[in-house]
């Protein structure tokens, strides 16, 4: 009996020494994971990027995020955004489309809503004419409109000193606009951080997050003579169907900008938000959003 209990104590130290050697072991296979698990940061082709997690603030990638570079058409954003915060908003007041408007549209060579001058159009479509094929018809349109002054100059340059309070109350220290749609003269600026900041401040009115996450839209518009015409108008931002969750925000693009892209997306509740600035091209833009999207919602 004697020699079987020791046996048996033998057997239960050996078997001891296996567990706790497979622990050991058990424990450095859960370490590797965990270290595998963490994303790897990745490398995208845009000079500025940053993402930041829409709910808490909380940053999750930069690449030069707080250099200055020229914004394109993500400057619409605060177009939109100075619209959107004027006191006593009608969306459905009616602006008279200008023929400066149009006549603007040709001398720069500019992205345009395609607005046909005496067409009354709300305030309200113009948004999506702006948002969406970026027309800089549209930008010109609701400067006039919001901004304060006896002429369609004065009026113009309130806007644009709107915007530029309005940047300086949200906190965006490297941020300067000269122009109404990202046309600029020189003094056009952004960094990817602040116009990250910027989108997030525009997301919380709830008419600008059902506009720039419309992939298209149709719209009746009121012509000269009294009849109507319909508008129809896609979004440039090819996230929208192509990416799970994109819920917006805002294309770019320019001789200096070359190709900028604002974006954000929802998935089971993370919303991730963010910028990439000065792109070689369209589809590197998009790639490079997805990249940090994918990247955003792995943190």
């Amino acid at each position: 009996m004697k020699i079987g209990i020791k046996g048996i104590r033998r057997v239960s130290a050996t078997a001891t020494v296996a567990l706790t050697a497979g622990a050991v072991m058990a424990g450095g296979a859960f370490a590797t994971t965990a270290q595998a698990a963490t994303p790897p940061t990745p490398k995208i082709v845009a000079k500025g990027g940053f993402v930041m997690n829409n709910g808490t603030g909380k940053t999750l990638f930069t690449k030069a995020a707080d250099t200055r570079r020229s914004t394109g058409s993500t400057t619409k954003i605060m177009t939109a955004r100075v619209v959107l915060a004027q006191k006593g908003l009608n969306l459905d007041s009616k602006v008279t489309v200008q023929k400066a408007y149009s006549d603007y549209i040709v001398s720069k060579g500019a992205s345009s809503a395609r607005l046909i001058v005496g067409d009354k159009v709300s305030v309200r479509q113009l948004l999506y004419g702006l948002m969406l094929p970026s027309g800089c018809d549209a930008a010109y349109a609701l400067a006039d409109k919001f901004g304060s002054g006896s002429t369609r100059a004065a009026r113009v340059k309130s806007f644009i000193g709107k915007m530029n309070s309005t940047a300086k109350t949200l906190g965006l220290k490297n941020t300067h606009f000269d122009s109404f749609d990202g046309i600029g003269n020189g003094s056009n600026y952004s960094t990817p951080r602040d116009l990250t900041k910027l989108a997030s401040s525009a997301m919380k009115y709830s008419t600008f997050r059902t506009v720039v996450k419309t992939k298209s839209t149709k719209q009746k518009v009121t012509t000269k003579s009294g009849g109507y015409r319909y508008m129809s108008w896609a979004n440039t931002n090819k996230l929208l169907g192509t990416y799970s969750g994109a819920i917006g925000v805002k294309t770019g693009s320019g001789p200096t900008a070359k190709y900028c892209l604002v974006f954000a997306a929802t998935r089971k509740g993370k919303t991730v938000i963010g910028t990439v600035l000065t792109s070689t091209s369209e589809a590197n833009r998009t790639a490079d959003a997805k990249k940090l999207m994918d990247y955003g919602f792995k943190k």
